[in-house]
């Protein structure tokens, strides 16, 4: 009876001993981002938390009422905040563009020289890979140029799209999108007329996650 006691005594205190341990490896396989998950599987990957990165594309479009047609390369920064319920993976996100975007057609000229969107994104993440749909609101400038005149104007407008993002390790990600963007018009004295700039882009980029 003593030989089973102490047998019981030695597996209870190789469990309590063994529990810290596996505590450590179950908080390691939810990375760096474990808090902002809600019903995170064990071992998956975490796409929950804020991020921040930059990208590179290029743009093509038509300005309303004119002939011309701007296409260009486009490059900025973007950053942003995911929530992660299970799959479903869902957040805000910004960015800001540079773009070489132009045209001219006779005597004009537009350009789009920025722009840029503030997003919701939605999608569904198979661990280290998510595809998601995403829309809301862009604005950026109009730049009209006639005989040696210009005219600028800053518009809102809006934006949808759609876009795959590629964990590649922890802390980073690797991203291709298609944006549709208008800028709402506005009255140009340099063309009588009201000019608007609407326009698709692709665009690849990285993001690093906190």
């Amino acid at each position: 009876m003593c030989r089973i006691a102490m047998t019981a005594m030695a597996a209870v205190a190789a469990g309590l001993l063994a529990a810290p341990y596996s505590a450590q490896a179950a908080d390691f396989s939810y990375g760096s981002r474990a808090p902002y998950t809600v019903n995170q599987p064990l071992n998956a990957y975490s796409w929950a938390g804020p991020y921040l990165g930059g990208n590179l594309g290029y743009a093509w479009g038509d300005v309303h009422n004119d002939f011309t047609k701007p296409s260009g390369l486009t490059g900025g920064i973007q950053g942003g905040y995911n929530w992660q319920s299970g799959a479903v993976v869902y957040g805000l996100e910004g960015d800001l563009q540079l773009s070489g975007a132009e045209d001219t057609f006779a005597p004009y000229k537009f350009s789009n020289p920025w722009f840029g969107t503030v997003r919701g994104r939605i999608g569904y993440a198979f661990s280290n890979v998510m595809f998601y749909g995403t829309g809301g609101l862009a604005f950026g400038e109009l730049k009209g140029q006639r005989w040696g005149l210009t005219e600028s104007h800053n518009n809102a407008g809006w934006t949808v799209g759609v876009g795959a993002e590629f964990g590649l390790m922890p802390n980073w990600s690797a991203k291709v999108e298609y944006l549709y963007v208008d800028l709402n018009n506005s009255y140009f004295s340099i063309t009588g007329a009201s000019n608007g700039y609407q326009f698709g882009v692709v665009r690849l980029g990285v993001n690093y996650h906190f």
